[in-house]
């Protein structure tokens, strides 16, 4: 069974990746903690074909990588790329959120998700990007998820991502949609050859 790293050393992250890939003939592995990899891009993808690139090239086999975050319109994208930078803890960040926004009335904001998918020599041979659409409530409903999942509320669903189930999550999500959008070009792939 081939071997596919998964640039992160987040367990959360490598359990959430195996869901979706689920289908797909691979043995996911975590990158060892040692290897660090700076994200100096500008953007979501940028910062995951950083990961990818990088986590393949160092170990020599195929990797994949994510990069995601909350982009609030009326703060003009942030937290974006910074959003788990945004504070020390998901409470905080909420916290810090809500209280940037204000009395401000629109609330319209994102969830991206991008992935990219690197060969052992560190060329990204697959990558894309997932929206999911929604809006930021002045307080927290939900337990579930992590992040800002409590006071991202999406309108078709009638809940915020901390009200839903995982499987409910998965679908409709910014990860989920993304996923979705690769699946084809994973399948095709040989990590093999």
């Amino acid at each position: 069974m081939p071997t596919l790293i998964v640039a992160t050393g987040n367990p959360g992250k490598l359990k959430e990746m195996q869901a979706y890939l689920q289908p797909l003939p691979w043995q996911l592995q975590l990158k060892p903690d040692s290897l660090e990899i700076e994200e100096t891009g500008h953007t979501f993808l940028e910062n995951a074909r950083l990961k990818a690139e990088g986590v393949a090239r160092a170990l020599g086999h195929w990797a994949i990588a994510d990069d995601s975050g909350l982009q609030v319109d009326a703060l003009g994208g942030a937290p974006g790329i910074y959003s788990a930078r945004y504070a020390a803890t998901d409470a905080a960040r909420i916290d810090r959120l809500l209280k940037a926004m204000g009395g401000i009335q629109e609330r319209s904001a994102q969830f991206v998700c991008a992935i990219a998918l690197a060969g052992p020599d560190g060329t990204v041979v697959a990558e894309t990007e997932g929206i999911c659409r929604g809006e930021i409530l002045s307080q927290p409903r939900g337990n579930h998820g992590f992040g800002y999942d409590p006071v991202f509320y999406v309108r078709e669903t009638g809940q915020t991502f901390g009200e839903m189930s995982a499987q409910q999550k998965e679908i409709c999500s910014h990860r989920g949609i993304a996923f979705r959008q690769l699946m084809p070009r994973l399948v095709t792939l040989d990590l093999l050859g």
